[in-house]
């Protein structure tokens, strides 16, 4: 079977010579992409996935004596499996893109399967063309790119019983989207899935804290979204007690201001003070200043006379970031070791919320280096990583009470004059979340 979209290049231009150049495959990809985007767009999802498979599937199988070639051919003639590789993820990702969009995400997994279903037929091995289109598509479906492609497939699965990694794909999602390799197809749609993930998450803990705290029988408790068990209660009253003068906000917002017309110099130095203020693990504090002072004071010295600028200031912040998490973007940093060796996974989590709080743009890059992480862990099991996992399980709780759209707040259960109010007592308090407009 041949699809519309090779009789139509076919007809209308001659790139199906034997010698192909530069110039005409990229007219094939331009209306191979003009052609998916009007589809998708126009045609129901059973037929888009039709002509995904006649295109891109069946054509490892077409025959020498076909009137219309393989679009296999265009790029095997430019001798280029890069070009090949580019052309078949944009175009999933067209798909994805307009799928994700449109919530028609049973599609999105039909059309990974269609691809990992694919099994290459040594019947062909006498044909080198064949053969090397063959190779082509199984060397995708073994590669980084078709692993990021079944994230979207099956982000919105319940897989409790599936790898640990499964329960935090909202980063690996993240991490896409600034990778300068990617498409603006796979960025946009990683956006959209990843923060799709991240409001799922938001939302199911709003419910598990307004049902914990009811008296609604059991049965009607809603799911816990994370993996600390019950005690997860306590944290998130741990997390929210800093309010009025000394919130994360508001010291963030003095912090601003104090270092506006500083030099940069000096900007690193406030910097490292800001981060460990109010940190109440000595131990914490002495690590954590000694190393970031001793890698920021080397770092980027041509500009220590420079006043610190926006630009300046996310640079610097994604540097902090990368002292904290993974410098390589693969292994984790010797610093993040030692702080979650010492047990301090909630102060290490609230310096990285105290970054964002004066940098919101240095979000993304955070993300992107929690993927790397947990990318390297992913090697390990569940119970060899469980303080990185303790770590990932507080970040996400903390990031999402200190969200954009939710605000929670603490009240007080009733006026105890037992209580001692030096020591916060998390049960004379409930959690209260409500939505902000």
């Amino acid at each position: 079977m041949t699809t519309k979209i090779l009789r139509n290049i076919h007809a209308n231009s001659s790139i199906f010579k034997v010698t192909v150049q530069h110039s005409d495959v990229e007219v094939v990809q331009e209306k191979i992409y003009s052609f998916f985007v009007e589809i998708v767009r126009n045609s129901d999802p059973e037929d888009v996935l039709i002509e995904f498979k006649s295109l891109f599937i069946d054509s490892c199988s077409l025959t020498t004596s076909d009137s219309t070639p393989g679009i296999y051919e265009v790029f095997i003639n430019s001798n280029n499996e890069k070009d090949f590789r580019n052309t078949l993820k944009r175009c999933c990702y067209i798909i994805v893109n307009n799928w994700e969009t449109n919530r028609k995400y049973k599609y999105i997994q039909a059309l990974v399967e269609l691809i990992a279903s694919y099994e290459s037929n040594s019947i062909y091995q006498t044909d080198q063309t064949r053969t090397i289109s063959q190779t082509w598509l199984d060397n995708f479906i073994q590669s980084q790119d078709f692993q990021e492609l079944k994230l979207f497939a099956y982000k919105n699965e319940n897989r409790a019983d599936g790898h640990w990694v499964n329960r935090y794909t909202s980063y690996l999602l993240a991490a896409q989207t600034i990778d300068k390799n990617n498409s603006e197809e796979q960025k946009q749609a990683a956006i959209k899935a990843s923060q799709q993930l991240k409001d799922k998450f938001k939302f199911e803990l709003a419910m598990y804290i307004a049902r914990s705290q009811s008296h609604a029988s059991s049965r009607t408790r809603y799911r816990n979204p994370s993996v600390l068990g019950d005690d997860v209660l306590r944290l998130i009253k741990a997390i929210i007690v800093k309010k009025g003068v000394f919130s994360y906000s508001n010291i963030a917002n003095i912090f601003i201001k104090q270092t506006q017309e500083k030099t940069f110099k000096d900007f690193k130095e406030s910097l490292a003070k800001y981060l460990i203020f109010s940190v109440q693990q000595p131990t914490f504090v002495d690590t954590l200043q000694q190393q970031l002072l001793e890698k920021l004071a080397v770092w980027k010295l041509e500009y220590d006379d420079v006043i610190i600028n926006k630009g300046l200031l996310l640079r610097t912040c994604n540097r902090v970031m990368d002292c904290l998490t993974t410098e390589n973007g693969v292994k984790p940093s010797h610093l993040f070791v030692l702080l979650l060796s010492h047990g301090h996974p909630l102060t290490l989590v609230v310096v990285l919320l105290k970054i964002i709080m004066i940098c919101k743009y240095s979000r993304s890059h955070l993300e992107s280096r929690l993927a790397n992480l947990i990318r390297y862990y992913d090697q390990y099991s569940e119970a060899e990583c469980q303080c990185f996992i303790n770590f990932i399980e507080i970040f996400n709780i903390t990031f999402a009470i200190y969200a954009e759209n939710v605000e929670y707040n603490l009240i007080k259960l009733e006026d105890n004059e037992k209580i001692n109010e030096v020591e916060f007592e998390p049960n004379a308090y409930h959690v209260f979340s409500q939505l902000k407009f």
